[in-house]
């Protein structure tokens, strides 16, 4: 640890798929490269396919949703969160956050989402803006957050203005802007940062000369797999009636993939047919595939853009989830992909969007996929405003005018 460099707090907590654990794990390594030292504070279950190698890493008693519908959060063993369960994870955190005295404290989504972990989270904000030695707080959030009721938007924007300095959006408001999903960016437009959208961008393509395994293949992917059966069972079913299915076919078991539904997949292996656990190369299989079926999370779509694969996209819509389907339709409009809905989902369907998405002609846009390089500016630049202020006397409050 180089004592002289910046000390980074980083809180991150998945409770479902594991999108969130992989764009923490990019962002990370985007500290790492510019210098920063980072303590990652992880409270989901650990996923070995991402790492944070190079970080001190904390890792909180596990928590995890109940269901697809978030209705609850329960821990790994799937029992139900008890107040000395809760204590003994705040009193972890807590103590991190003492024992490390950042310089930055970046909490990832809340208090766009994760509102069910208030209980930890509020104290932790508490502790960090009354601290001797205040670090720059900043919340990090996908490009497009969860639709809520006014109540709720009204709170987040309240919290905002009350503990952050920054909100760092993961994306690029040229290709969809902040306020199409949260409608009160306005009144909190001088905290946003557009940091551009987090990708493995460069490993992606200095993987594709290395290997040619997968070349022409329709890979078929649901990210963690916790709700992503029913678009591979499709795949499987409808793949003898589409243009491609002379094609090696490629599913990818992701790792919260239930038992039964990943043994029916392996029942259904005949020649031409791949059925694996999910890889740690799998942006460079894009590059390589002749189409890609998947959902429509953060990641996966980042990937499909820098590999410029043709793509069937199927976006979870889960109990009130409209993040995959507004992101999916967005790339839908440019011609990026062939989008089925979920409650339209059949063998037949599947097959229909695969020879549409074969002939598509997508159009030229230019996004900005370097995220994990410009949040790492941002940050540098805005504690050193910060820093700047401090030195000449001035008030804390005018970081505002700073990092963007």
């Amino acid at each position: 640890m180089d004592k002289t460099a910046p000390t980074l707090m980083f809180y991150v907590q998945h409770l479902l798929g594991v999108g969130h654990i992989k764009r923490a794990s990019l962002l990370v390594k985007g500290w790492l490269d510019a210098g920063f030292n980072v303590c990652v504070v992880s409270g989901g279950e650990p996923v070995p396919l991402f790492n944070f190698d190079g970080a001190e890493l904390v890792q909180l008693p596990p928590v995890k949703t109940a269901d697809a519908a978030f209705s609850a959060l329960v821990t790994e063993d799937g029992e139900p969160l008890d107040e000395a369960f809760r204590e003994r994870r705040r009193n972890q955190l807590l103590d991190t956050f003492s024992a490390v005295q950042p310089d930055l404290l970046v909490i990832e989504n809340y208090p766009f989402g994760r509102r069910q972990l208030r209980w930890e989270l509020k104290p932790l904000l508490e502790m960090a803006s009354s601290a001797e030695k205040r670090p720059l707080i900043a919340c990090s959030v996908r490009d497009i957050v969860q639709a809520r009721k006014p109540e709720r938007v009204a709170e987040t924007v309240s919290l905002i203005e009350r503990y952050f300095d920054l909100v760092l959006v993961h994306g690029d408001g040229r290709f969809v802007p902040f306020e199409s999903s949260f409608p009160a960016a306005a009144e909190i437009a001088d905290k946003i940062r557009y940091t551009g959208y987090v990708t493995d961008a460069i490993a992606s393509s200095d993987a594709v000369d290395e290997a040619v395994e997968g070349e022409g293949e329709v890979l078929v992917s649901s990210g963690g797999g916790a709700v992503g059966f029913g678009l591979m069972r499709a795949a499987m079913d409808g793949r003898s009636q589409t243009l491609l299915a002379h094609n090696t076919w490629r599913f990818l078991m992701g790792p919260n993939l239930p038992a039964m539904e990943r043994a029916e997949l392996e029942q259904g292996v005949k020649p031409g047919v791949i059925v694996e656990p999910s890889r740690p190369d799998f942006p460079a299989l894009l590059t390589r595939c002749g189409l890609s079926i998947s959902q429509g999370g953060y990641n996966t779509v980042m990937d499909l853009l820098v590999a410029r694969s043709p793509a069937v996209i199927v976006p979870f819509e889960g109990e009130g989830e409209t993040e995959q389907l507004e992101r999916t339709s967005k790339l839908a409009q440019f011609g990026l992909c062939a989008m089925v809905r979920e409650r339209d989902l059949t063998p037949e369907t599947m097959a229909q969007a695969v020879d549409r998405a074969v002939a598509l002609h997508p159009e030229q846009v230019d996004i900005d996929l370097q995220g994990a390089a410009h949040c790492a500016r941002l940050l540098s630049e805005a504690l050193a405003g910060r820093q700047t202020l401090k030195s000449e006397g001035k008030s804390e409050s005018k970081l505002e005018t700073l990092g963007g």
